[in-house]
C-alpha cells in the first residue's frame, strides 16, 4: 500500500557565513518552533544508466526519521509527488511498477548513500497551524556504483509547505533567506547534487545546469529514455522562471503580429525539426502518465489516450516527413493502447450523458424503477477495467512499444521532405487534412437525415480531430494562426462529436427500453430520452452548415501561409 501527498518546497545552498535566520513576523509567521536534530540514513536506488534521475525521479530508502521506500515524482517548479511505501529490505513492488515505464526491465541497485543531519524548525502563523517547516541539513554523501567514491559533503537550507500551503509564502520568505546568505540550490534535490559532486569526471569542476540536475556524466547503456514533458521539471529559480516567462509573452507578443517563425523555432527550423519536437512530446508525454494513471490521478487514463492519439495522428498527417513503412506498425501499437485504455471511458461518458438526461426529466414522466435500471445496465458493462489496464502497464507488449518510440525519436525515419524549410512543408500537411474533411462534411450535407449521414458525420469527426492535431503540430512553427484553425477544428469536433454521442446514446436508450419492458417495468421514459436524442442530433446538424460556411473561410486557411 502506498500513500501518496503533494511536495511544494524551495532549497537553498548554505554559503560561507550563511544560516538559519529568524523569520518570524514575515508574511504571518507568528512563532518558530526548535524540533532538534534528527538523523536521516538513506539509500538512492537508480538503473544503472541513471533513467530515473534523467527524469528528475528519485527513488530512496530511508532509516531514522521519516523511515520508509519514497519515490518523488515532479510535477512542476518546486513541487513534487511524493509517494511513500512501509519500510522493507526489499522494494515495494506498487513503487517498482510506479517507475517501470523509465526502467523498462532494468535493474534498480544503490547509487549514492546519504547521511544527512537535520536540524527542523516549525513555522506556525498566530494559532499555532503549521505554514511550513524550515530544515537544515548537514549532509555527506557517498556514490556507490559503478564504484565506490569518496565522501562529500555540503549543507542546505529547505523551506517546505504545510499540505495545503499557499505557494507564495515561499516567495515571501525567500528575501529573508538571501538575506542571510542562501542562494537558491542549483539542482532539485539532494540527489542530483550528489551525482553532481560525486561524479568522476567532473569532481571539483562544479557542474551546473542540467548536467547537476540530471548528474550527467558518461552513460553506462546506449539506449537513452524519454525527457520527462517540460511541466514536469522542477527546480527552476525564481528569476530563472520569470526570464522564461518574459520569454514566452515576447514570443506570444510576435505570434499576434502575425510573424510565423518566431515562437518556439526559428524561420530556418526543417519540416523534420517540427515534428519531431512535437513526436518527442507526446512520446515523453505517454512515459510520464504512466505513474498517473496506476496512481488512479483524476483524467489521467484520458490524457494518456489522447497522447497516444496524438502521436499516431501526426505520423499520417506528416508522412512526407516521417516513412510510413516505419511508423504504421508504431501506430497499430498506439491504436492498440488508446483502446486498450478507453475499454470503460466511453462507456462512463454514455452513463454520464443517460444519467444527466434523466435528471431533466420531470418526476411525474419518470414511470418505473429508471434510475436503478440505468444503474444496473452501466454496471453489468463494467467490471475488471481497473484490473485489466494495469495489466496492459505491466506487459510486455507495452514495454515494446515504448522502446518502439524511443527508437523512433532517437533514429527517426525521416523522407527527404524532412529537410525541407517548415513554411514548404507543414501548413500544406495541415490544409491536406482539411481537404479531407471537407470532403467529407460536404458529402454528409448531401446525403438525406439516417443512418447514412450519421455514418459520414462520425468520420466527420474524427477527420477534424486529425485536422486540429495536425495544426498542433504546425503551432510552434506557424504560431498564432496555426492554433486559431486548431481552435476552428475543435468546435467542429465538438459539434459532430455530440452528435456522434447521441447516436451511440439512442442505441444505448433502446437497450434499456427492451430490457425494461422485458422486466414488466415501463419503458415509457426510455422512449422519451430516446426521443429527445434524436431531436439533439437533428439540431446538430441544422447547425452544421453555419458553423462549416464560418469555418471554411478561405482567409482561415489563408492564414497558415501555404
Amino acid at each position: 500500500m502506498v500513500d501518496v501527498t503533494r511536495e511544494i518546497e524551495r532549497k537553498y545552498e548554505a554559503t560561507d557565513g550563511g544560516g538559519l535566520p529568524d523569520l518570524a513576523g514575515v508574511a504571518g509567521v507568528a512563532g518558530v518552533t526548535d524540533q532538534g536534530v534528527v538523523t536521516l540514513d538513506a539509500t538512492y536506488y537508480d538503473t544503472p544508466g541513471r533513467r530515473l534521475a534523467a527524469d528528475g525521479i528519485t527513488l530512496r530508502r530511508r532509516t531514522g526519521g521519516d523511515e520508509g521506500w519514497h519515490l518523488k515524482l515532479p510535477v512542476g517548479p518546486d513541487a513534487r509527488d511524493e509517494i511513500r511505501a512501509p519500510l522493507s529490505d526489499a522494494l515495494p513492488a506498487g513503487l517498482a511498477g510506479l517507475v517501470r515505464s523509465r526502467t523498462r526491465g532494468a535493474e534498480l541497485s544503490p547509487l549514492v548513500h546519504l547521511l544527512s543531519e537535520r536540524t527542523v524548525r516549525r513555522l506556525v502563523d498566530a494559532d499555532g497551524a503549521l505554514l511550513a517547516v524550515l530544515s537544515a541539513d548537514r549532509v555527506t554523501a557517498r556514490r556507490l556504483a559503478p564504484e565506490p567514491g569518496e565522501p562529500v559533503r555540503w549543507t542546505e537550507v529547505e523551506v517546505e509547505l504545510a499540505p495545503g500551503g499557499d505557494p507564495a509564502l515561499l516567495d515571501a520568505l525567500e528575501p529573508r533567506l538571501t538575506d542571510a546568505g542562501l542562494r537558491r540550490s542549483a539542482t532539485p534535490s539532494k540527489l542530483a547534487r550528489a551525482l553532481a559532486e560525486t561524479d568522476p569526471d567532473r569532481r571539483g569542476e562544479g557542474a551546473t545546469g542540467s548536467e547537476r540536475a540530471t548528474g550527467a556524466g558518461k552513460p553506462t547503456e546506449t539506449e537513452k529514455p524519454a525527457k520527462a514533458a517540460k511541466a514536469a521539471k522542477p527546480g527552476k529559480s525564481a528569476k530563472a522562471g520569470k526570464a522564461a516567462k518574459e520569454g514566452r509573452d515576447k514570443r506570444d507578443k510576435r505570434d499576434k503580429r502575425g510573424k510565423r517563425g518566431k515562437r518556439g523555432k526559428p524561420k530556418k527550423a526543417t519540416a523534420g525539426d517540427i515534428v519531431l519536437d512535437y513526436a518527442r512530446r507526446q512520446a515523453a508525454e505517454i512515459v510520464a502518465l504512466d505513474p498517473a494513471v496506476r496512481l488512479e490521478t483524476p483524467d489521467s487514463v484520458h490524457r494518456m489516450r489522447v497522447a497516444t492519439r496524438r502521436l499516431r495522428s501526426a505520423f499520417r498527417s506528416y508522412r512526407e516527413v516521417l516513412d510510413r513503412a516505419v511508423t504504421d506498425p508504431v501506430g497499430d501499437e498506439l491504436k492498440w493502447l488508446a483502446a486498450e485504455l478507453g475499454v470503460d471511458r466511453d462507456h462512463e461518458v454514455l452513463t454520464a450523458r443517460l444519467g444527466e438526461r434523466l435528471g431533466e426529466v420531470p418526476v411525474e414522466l419518470r414511470l418505473g424503477p429508471v434510475a436503478a435500471r440505468l444503474r444496473i445496465w452501466s454496471q453489468a458493462r463494467r467490471g475488471g477495467s481497473r484490473e485489466r489496464v494495469l495489466g496492459v502497464l505491466d506487459g510486455e507488449r507495452y514495454l515494446a512499444l515504448l522502446n518502439a518510440l524511443d527508437a523512433l525519436v532517437a533514429g527517426p525515419p525521416l523522407r527527404p521532405a524532412a529537410a525541407r524549410p517548415w513554411a514548404e512543408v507543414i501548413p500544406r500537411a495541415v490544409l491536406r487534412d482539411y481537404d479531407r474533411l471537407s470532403g467529407r462534411v460536404e458529402a454528409a450535407l448531401a446525403t438525406p437525415a439516417g443512418p447514412g449521414r450519421d455514418a459520414l458525420l462520425h468520420e466527420a469527426r474524427k477527420d477534424a480531430k486529425r485536422a486540429r492535431y495536425a495544426a498542433e503540430v504546425a503551432r510552434p512553427a506557424v504560431g498564432e494562426p496555426a492554433k486559431a484553425f486548431a481552435g476552428l477544428m475543435t468546435r467542429v469536433q465538438d459539434l459532430l462529436g455530440d452528435h456522434q454521442d447521441s447516436v451511440v446514446a439512442r442505441k444505448a436508450l433502446r437497450e434499456l427500453a427492451v430490457q425494461a419492458h422485458g422486466a414488466g417495468e415501463s419503458a415509457f421514459t426510455f422512449g422519451l430520452l430516446l426521443g429527445r436524442e434524436e431531436a439533439r442530433a437533428a439540431a446538430r446538424e441544422r447547425e452544421l452548415p453555419g458553423l462549416w460556411a464560418e469555418v471554411s473561410r478561405e482567409e482561415h486557411r489563408a492564414a497558415l501561409g501555404a
